[in-house]
């Protein structure tokens, strides 16, 4: 049987994820037979993997498929059995074992649907243990929340039925980092308290000297080695939840770090849409030389961009009225750069939505759309869930591309192509227009290429020549443990 050892957190967005793909991917390169597992998670951040059977596709949180791909396994529903996804209005929907079941208000998930997610997560994770030396799991926000303790799945429960080891992990940006683990160790049980084997305090920037009578008095007063101290250093991992996006009235700009001019660079806006899932779509731009990410409050202007993205959206409906009330459908029509539209993004621009009351939170049937693609959809109960890889040739801000294209579909309702010129079996362009239900569509460089190659010619200036460094983004997060951080504490 694996042992395992659960990265926990003494709240959200600490660095938990990057901790957990970098001792992935330290003992994957040890020879260690190493898988990622997160009992819970909720987030609308989700890839199509292979279900436990094998036999069909199903949704795991898009930490858990980096972390696997950390690992150098292929992904599976067993990594990440239990996925919440928000869909506004105090709901989720609920998925188990990759499969969506139903969507339930927060009482309701607890009250009637818990023993289900806890058996879903015991199950795997004893799949998991049997079939790999080592399991790496992830808690979820603050694995001391008094008020959880009682159906706290990700953190206390995984502590327990995997038999695991904690390693707690504090982001010293915020402040009050060392209250904020002694306040944690505090709070724990004390069967979990026993559990803790380690800390690491990440973000941290400057000396680290000066952190040395505070580290010592820690060490001290709770008797629980701080293992490394993490410099604040951003591998590249994509994020987890929408914690990591800009407000929604905020404006953010991404990769103005790459030594390009700004006279010589493209503004790609990304429309924060209210309810947006599957952000991660648009990192992959941030890492192209002379490419801007800019996320746009949908009631901005859209002056100053030279390309669009509407991103994915848990819910189509009220996100295209919102973006209605705001006027920026209109901006959209009359916006004459490239607009690629992403799975929600891509049936935002058709002309029309019917059945939308399954997809919307009120009674509407139908719903006219933005009117810049040439399709209509139509909404279902039943939820396309699979990796895809197509032949393509590309047209509108894919023009020029032609050939393998690979990634993922995670929608309900289905679009019909009312004219336009497809591209794939679910996508279609339209002069400078492109709509598709493919996630991951920037991961492949051919693709990726020829977007920022037209968005350039778009924009009239010439693309810089020169590209940036970076590694990939597992190995980024296993340099920074390596040199940081004394591994050899950790008891098994």
């Amino acid at each position: 049987m694996a042992e395992t050892l659960l990265v926990a957190g003494t709240a959200s967005h600490v660095g938990k994820s990057t901790v957990a793909a970098g001792l992935c991917r330290l003992l994957a390169d040890r020879g260690a037979d190493v898988a990622p597992f997160k009992a819970q998670n909720m987030s609308n951040n989700a890839r199509a993997v292979a279900n436990a059977t094998g036999e069909g596709w199903g949704e795991v949180g898009v930490s858990q498929y980096v972390q696997a791909r950390a690992a150098r396994i292929p992904a599976t529903t067993d990594h990440n059995p239990v996925l919440l996804k928000p869909r506004g209005s105090g709901e989720s929907q609920v998925v188990l074992h990759g499969e969506a079941v139903g969507h339930y208000a927060a009482g309701e998930y607890y009250d009637d649907h818990w023993d289900d997610a806890l058996a879903a997560a015991r199950e795997s994770h004893a799949r998991l243990a049997a079939d790999h030396d080592v399991v790496v799991a992830e808690g979820a926000g603050s694995i001391a929340e008094i008020n959880l303790r009682h159906r706290d799945l990700a953190n206390l429960e995984t502590a327990r039925f995997a038999d695991a080891d904690v390693l707690l992990v504090a982001d010293i940006e915020r402040g009050g980092v060392f209250a904020s683990l002694v306040g944690t160790l505090e709070l724990l049980p004390g069967d979990v308290r026993e559990r803790v084997v380690g800390c690491v305090i990440t973000k941290f920037r400057g000396d680290r000297s000066l952190l040395a009578p505070g580290l010592e008095e820690f060490e001290e007063r709770t008797g629980v080695p701080v293992l490394g101290v993490l410099p604040h250093d951003d591998p590249g991992l994509p994020e987890e939840d929408s914690l990591a996006l800009p407000d929604e009235g905020e404006r953010a700009v991404r990769g103005a770090d790459d030594g390009v001019p700004d006279e010589q660079s493209v503004t790609v806006g990304v429309l924060r849409l209210p309810r947006i899932s599957n952000a991660t779509d648009v990192e992959p731009l941030v890492r192209e030389p002379g490419v801007r990410v800019r996320y746009v409050p949908i009631e901005d202007s859209l002056d100053g961009l030279d390309a669009l993205v509407l991103p994915g959206t848990k819910n189509t409906v009220d996100d295209l009225l919102a973006v209605r009330d705001a006027g920026t459908d209109e901006r959209i029509r009359a916006f004459d750069g490239p607009i690629v539209g992403l799975c929600g993004g891509y049936q935002l621009l058709g002309e029309r939505i019917e059945n939308a009351a399954v997809e919307g939170t009120g009674e509407r049937e139908a719903v006219e759309g933005i009117g810049r693609l040439p399709v209509e959809t139509r909404f279902r109960e039943d939820k396309a869930v699979r990796a895809v890889t197509r032949e393509i040739a590309g047209a509108g801000p894919l023009a020029g591309f032609e050939g393998e294209m690979s990634g993922y579909e995670i929608h309900m309702g289905r679009t019909e192509r009312r004219g336009g010129t497809p591209v794939g079996e679910t996508g279609v362009a339209s002069g400078a227009v492109l709509g598709t239900y493919l996630h991951g569509l920037f991961e492949n460089p051919g693709a990726r290429d020829a977007y920022v190659r037209n968005t350039y010619e778009a924009a009239g200036r010439e693309r810089p020549a020169a590209a940036r460094e970076r590694g990939y983004p597992a190995d980024s997060a296993a340099d920074l443990l390596r040199e940081h951080v004394d591994l050899s504490v950790l008891r098994r």
